[in-house]
C-alpha cells in the first residue's frame, strides 16, 4: 500500500472512532533530573540537545522541581521518582513508561529504546515495582517485541479515540508501532515518516483532550501527511510556524481538559494568533521555566508520564 493510497483512508477511519474513553490522565508520574548530561548515545539522532553548552543539572533540578510543585498546585495529582547518575536522559521518562486502562484493566508499558542508555531506565525495578505492586498496575513490556517503541515520545495517541499518531524515524518503525498498537489497545495507528531532522513525534505535534491538534508541519517529510492529519481536526487545529517548533510548542501536553502546558521558552514563542487559537479552543496555557532540561534535548511533555 503506498503512502497516498493509506493517507486517503485516515479520515474514514478516524470518523468511525466517535470519543468513547477519558481524554486526559488521571494523573501523572515525573523522574527528577539527577544525574541528567548530555548523552552521546541520544545526541547521534536528538538535533534539539544543546551539547556545546551542556547541561546545568543543579538549574534543571530547580526547574524540574518548580514544575512538580506548579502541577500540584494545579490539581493534578503527581508521582516524582529520583533520577539517577546512570540514566542522564531519564527526566525523559514517557519514552520508556506509559499506561494504558480499558476494559481487560491497568497497564504499565515498558517501551523498547534504541540506545542502550535509554534500556537501562527500563530495568528500574522500584518504578516497575510501584506501578504493580503498589498502584496495581498489570506489566506489558516491548522489550521482546519486535520493531523500537519509544511510546508516547513516537506515538501521539487521541485517547478518547483510542487513536494513535505514528512518526516514523531512527526511534520507531513500523514493527514498534504494531507493538504499540496492541499494548495501548489501540483501534487505529496511523502511520508517516517525520523529517529527516525529527526524532519523535511529540516534538512536532499534540493532540490535546481529543479535540484539537497542534501541528509544526515542517516536523513531517511530506506536507501531504501533515495536511491530512489537519483535516482530522478541522476547525480545532493551531499550526505552529518554523520559531514556534523549534521552541517546543508542539512539545505541549493537556493534562486537564482546560489545561495545555508547556514550557516558559514556547509560551514566549507563541505568536498571538497561536495563542489566541488555544483559548479559543478552551485552554488555558500553563507554563514552567525548563531551559535547562531542554539543552538535554526534550521539553515539558518529554517529562510527562501520563497515568491512566
Amino acid at each position: 500500500m503506498t503512502a497516498a493510497s493509506s493517507r486517503s483512508s485516515w479520515s474514514e477511519r478516524f470518523a468511525a472512532q466517535a470519543p468513547t474513553g477519558p481524554a486526559c490522565p488521571r494523573g501523572v508520574f515525573l523522574v527528577s533530573p539527577q544525574g541528567l548530561s548530555i548523552s552521546a548515545e541520544s545526541a547521534l539522532d536528538n538535533a534539539y540537545m544543546d551539547a556545546a553548552s551542556g547541561a546545568d543539572s543543579a538549574r534543571a533540578l530547580q526547574q524540574h522541581a518548580a514544575l512538580h510543585a506548579a502541577l500540584s498546585r494545579a490539581g493534578v495529582p503527581t508521582i516524582c521518582f529520583a533520577g539517577r547518575a546512570e540514566t542522564p536522559d531519564a527526566v525523559f521518562p514517557n519514552n520508556v513508561f506509559a499506561t494504558a486502562r480499558d476494559a481487560s484493566g491497568a497497564r504499565l508499558i515498558i517501551g523498547s529504546m534504541r540506545h542502550p542508555v535509554r534500556r537501562l531506565e527500563a530495568e528500574r525495578a522500584d518504578i516497575v515495582d510501584c506501578f504493580r505492586a503498589v498502584l496495581g498496575y498489570a506489566v506489558c513490556d516491548l522489550r521482546d517485541k519486535p520493531g523500537i517503541s519509544e511510546l508516547t515520545g513516537t506515538l501521539v495517541i487521541d485517547r478518547a479515540r483510542r487513536i494513535g499518531l505514528a512518526g516514523l524515524s531512527s526511534r520507531c518503525d513500523r514493527d514498534g508501532v504494531a507493538s504499540m498498537r496492541d499494548a495501548f489497545g489501540l483501534a487505529e495507528a496511523f502511520e508517516f515518516p517525520l523529517h529527516a531532522s525529527e526524532y519523535h513525534t511529540n516534538v512536532v505535534l499534540s493532540v490535546l483532550a481529543s479535540r484539537a491538534l497542534v501541528l509544526a508541519p515542517g516536523g513531517l517529510a511530506d506536507a501531504a501527511d501533515a495536511a491530512a492529519l489537519a483535516d482530522l481536526y478541522a476547525g480545532a487545529v493551531i499550526e505552529l510556524d518554523a520559531a514556534e517548533h523549534a521552541a517546543f510548542a508542539g512539545n505541549c501536553i493537556a493534562v486537564r481538559p482546560d489545561q495545555v502546558w508547556m514550557s516558559e521558552r514556547a509560551a514566549d514563542a507563541l505568536r498571538p494568533s497561536s495563542r489566541a487559537a488555544f483559548e479559543r479552543l478552551g485552554f488555558d496555557v500553563h507554563a514552567v521555566a525548563l531551559d535547562a532540561i531542554e539543552a538535554a534535548g526534550g521539553s515539558l511533555r518529554c517529562c510527562v508520564g501520563e497515568l491512566y
